[in-house]
């Protein structure tokens, strides 16, 4: 669950970028969304590795 929180925090994190970016048109903001983005994507193939791993496991 604790990899759960991280990602909840992370997307809730970049609301304020998001928001800046689309609706001010904030460029800095643009940058800061894509780089969270890019965590985002870090962070979930990690868990998937983990989840997989754990998956074959207890499959064993």
């Amino acid at each position: 669950m604790a990899r759960f929180n991280e990602i909840k925090d992370l997307v809730m994190g970049l609301e304020g970028d998001f928001e800046k970016f689309y609706e001010k048109g904030n460029q800095a903001a643009g940058t800061r969304v894509r780089k969270g983005m890019q965590d985002l994507k870090i962070l979930s193939q990690t868990i998937r590795s983990e989840v997989q791993n754990t998956k074959n496991a207890t499959e064993k």
